[in-house]
C-alpha cells in the first residue's frame, strides 16, 4: 500500500475525531509461542491500517491540530549489538521518512512525552479493553496530567472502534488490488489440490500444499486451514487435518492467504477420487445454486441479510427435493428447522481481519451494501453419519462452496481472475486432466 494512503486513512480519522480528540493505538505485542521461540509477527489490524508499520514495541499518536507535527510514532531505537540477532530496527529517522510519521521519538522516552501531548485534550480515543497493560499505562498518564498544575487532563474517554472499522469497511482501490492478488493466489492452491489429491493421503499432506503455495508468494494463512475428508467436513472449524483420505469421499478444503495483511477467504468441496457419485453430485449442486443466488443478490440495491435470504432458499428447496427435509419450505424457514443442515451464515466481512470489522445492523436494520464492501458467500450443508431421519446415501457428506465477492456500483465481482472451477463438469475434467 503507497504511503499517501496511510496519510489519507489518518486525515479523515482525526477529521471525525477533531480537534479537541487525541487518539493512542498500541502495536500488537509479540506472542509467545513456547519458551524463547515466539510465532512469526503479525501487526494489529487497526495499528497497520493507519501506518503501515510492522514492528512491535511501538504507540502512534494521532493529535489532530498539532502545530509540531499530529502524526506521532514511538518505537525501538536502532541497536546495532541487537540487530545483528534479529534484523534491522526502523527506528525513528526511518518513522518519518519511510512512513510519514511527523515525529518519532524512542518508545522508552513515551512516558516523558505523551502527558504533555494529552494536556488541553477533552476526548481520548483508543481501544479500550483491547490491551489491558496499555489502558493501565493510559491511565497513569491521564492522571499525572490531572497532579499537574497545566491544562486539565481528558475528561472523556471514546471508543475508537465505531469510525476506525466504518472506515475499514469501505475498501480502496489498493486494498481491492491486494485482496484480489490474494484470492487469485488462493483459488490457484485451491486447483492444484484439485490436481495432486489421492486417495490414501493424508489431509495435512493437502495443508502443506496451500502452506507452500502461499508461502511462495510471500504469505501466511490467512486462518488455519480446514481440510476435512468424508465425514470430516461435517465439522464446520474442523483442524486436526491428520485423517487418511479415502476412495469415494469427498474432501472439503477451506483455505486462503493472508497478502500484505488482506485476508482471502476460499472454500471447494471435491471428490477424492476424481468422481462425484450420485448423492454427493445431488447435495452439491443444490449448495452450488444456492451460493449463485447469494452472489446475484450482492447488489448495493439489497441490504446485508439478502444474499442469505437467497441462499437459505434455495438450500430449503433443494433439501425437501432430495427427501433431507419434509414439510412446506416457508415453515422450514420460519421455524428455522434447517439449520440442523445449515448452521451458519452465508457470509461475513472480510478484509484485514478473515472476519473482518463492521456492523451488519445499522439503527436495528440490515445495512445497506454499498460499493467497496468485501464479503464471503459461502453456504452449505452437512449431513451428521448419525441422521437416521435423512436418506442413507446422503450421510456423512459435507459440501461447502465459498468465494470472495466485492460489491461493486452496478452488482458485484468475485474476486480472483482464474477461478478455481465450481462446476461438477469442470471439477471432474480438471482432475481428470
Amino acid at each position: 500500500m503507497a504511503v499517501n494512503e496511510y496519510h489519507r486513512r489518518r486525515d479523515e480519522l482525526m477529521r471525525l475525531m477533531g480537534d479537541e480528540g487525541i487518539a493512542l493505538l498500541p502495536a500488537a505485542p509479540e506472542r509467545r509461542r513456547n519458551r524463547d521461540v515466539f510465532h512469526p509477527y503479525r501487526q494489529d489490524s487497526d495499528f497497520w491500517y493507519l501506518t503501515g508499520f510492522g514492528e512491535s514495541d511501538a504507540v502512534a499518536v494521532l493529535a489532530p491540530g498539532r502545530e509540531q507535527g499530529q502524526f506521532l510514532l514511538f518505537c525501538r531505537e536502532r541497536d546495532p549489538a541487537r540487530e545483528v540477532w534479529e534484523g534491522a530496527t526502523v527506528g525513528q529517522e526511518r518513522a518519518v521518512s519511510e512512513y510519514g510519521a511527523d515525529d518519532a521519538f524512542p518508545i522508552s522516552d513515551i512516558d516523558d512525552i505523551v502527558p504533555g501531548l494529552l494536556e488541553g485534550r477533552s476526548r481520548v480515543y483508543g481501544n479500550m479493553g483491547a490491551d489491558s497493560t496499555f489502558d493501565q499505562r493510559l491511565f497513569g498518564w491521564i492522571n499525572q496530567v490531572r497532579a499537574g498544575r497545566s491544562a486539565g487532563p481528558p475528561g472523556e474517554y471514546v471508543a475508537l472502534q465505531p469510525l476506525l472499522h466504518e472506515m475499514r469497511l469501505s475498501k480502496s482501490r489498493g486494498e481491492l488490488t491486494t485482496m484480489r492478488r490474494a484470492a487469485q493466489i488462493s483459488h490457484d492452491a485451491h486447483c492444484e489440490a484439485m490436481r495432486q489429491v489421492r486417495p490414501g493421503m493424508a489431509e495435512y499432506e493437502l495443508e502443506a500444499l496451500f502452506q507452500h503455495r502461499f508461502r511462495a508468494h510471500n504469505g501466511w494463512p490467512a486462518y488455519p486451514p480446514i481440510v476435512g475428508g468424508g465425514a470430516n467436513a461435517c465439522t464446520l472449524h474442523y483442524i486436526t487435518n491428520d485423517a487418511l483420505l479415502c476412495h469415494g469421499d469427498l474432501v472439503l478444503i477451506d483455505a486462503g492467504v493472508e497478502l500484505g495483511n488482506y485476508a482471502s477467504d476460499i472454500t471447494r468441496t471435491f471428490p477424492v477420487s476424481g468422481r462425484f457419485s450420485e448423492p454427493q453430485r445431488s447435495l452439491y449442486e443444490v449448495v452450488l445454486r444456492a451460493q449463485e443466488a447469494a452472489i446475484e443478490a450482492v447488489h448495493p440495491d439489497n441490504h446485508w441479510n439478502r444474499p442469505h435470504e437467497a441462499a437459505t432458499r434455495v438450500l430449503v428447496d433443494g433439501m425437501l427435493e432430495l427427501g433431507v427435509l419434509s414439510g412446506n419450505a416457508e415453515a422450514i424457514i420460519e421455524s428455522g428447522d434447517y439449520r440442523r443442515f445449515f448452521m451458519h451464515r452465508t457470509g461475513h466481512w472480510l478484509g484485514m481481519d478473515v472476519h473482518d470489522v463492521g456492523d451488519y445492523r445499522v439503527d436495528g436494520h440490515w445495512r445497506q451494501l454499498e460499493p467497496g464492501q468485501v464479503m464471503t458467500i459461502e453456504p452449505g450443508l452437512y449431513i451428521p453419519p448419525d441422521s437416521p431421519d435423512v436418506p442413507e446415501r446422503f450421510r456423512g457428506i459435507g459440501v461447502r462452496i465459498e468465494d470472495d465477492v466485492a460489491v461493486t456500483n452496478t452488482g458485484s465481482e468475485v474476486l480472483g481472475s482464474a477461478i478455481a472451477p465450481k462446476q461438477v463438469d469442470d471439477i471432474e475434467a480438471l482432475m481428470k486432466s
